[in-house]
């Protein structure tokens, strides 16, 4: 029986640092789903690690043969999650992880409940920020993303936080140890894995 774990929240609250850790401590017991993307690679991503990245014409065409489970288009990028990699995951009876942004998390949630040989269980977690100020400062020192693009990813994030309570879990971000240690634990608990 797999378990799906779901984090999710706005751009830059910290998901890909805690997925990264996940992994690394738990990774013979946990599999990570690339998403697919039309956005170009940030430095040091990797294709097939980080994401699936594609051309917009690729990801039309794996639309139109209804590839994915659910699909956004956030700040003018294509994203979806691959119905393929998700169920051959679910066969093999592996707990998956997911990082995913806030309006994708629902659409996976109600499209994985409806496939007929999922009898898991999914976790869902949002990370929010303690202030969009705060935020504003961790998009500002990551330097991935043009002025204009951080101030469009904050606007977003004021919607997604409309979102947090549809969730199982609110994390309130303070630091990495902290964001870690608080998904880590709510990891452990549904895999029955004895606490530190």
């Amino acid at each position: 029986m797999s378990t799906i774990l779901v984090i999710s929240g706005p751009a830059g609250v910290g998901k890909t640092t805690i997925c990264d850790r996940l992994l690394n401590e738990f990774g013979s017991k946990l599999s990570r789903v690339v998403t697919t993307t039309t956005r170009r690679p940030r430095e040091g991503e990797k294709e097939g690690e980080d994401y699936f990245f594609t051309s917009v014409q690729e990801f039309h065409e794996l639309l139109e043969n209804e590839a994915f489970l659910e699909n956004e288009v956030i700040h003018g990028n294509y994203y979806g999650t691959r119905k393929k990699t998700v169920f051959e995951k679910i066969e093999n009876k592996q707990n998956i992880l997911i990082n995913i942004d806030v309006k994708g998390a629902g659409s996976l949630g109600k499209e994985i409940y409806k496939h007929k040989n999922f009898e898991g269980k999914m976790i869902t977690i949002f990370l929010k920020p303690e202030s969009l100020e705060v935020l504003k400062k961790r998009l500002t020192m990551r330097a991935t993303d043009a002025k204009s693009d951080i101030e469009t990813r904050l606007e977003t994030a004021k919607q997604e936080l409309t979102l947090a309570h549809s969730f199982d879990y609110i994390i309130v971000s303070k630091d990495r140890e902290h964001d870690y240690e608080s998904v880590k634990k709510i990891f452990r608990k549904y895999l029955n894995l004895p606490s530190d």
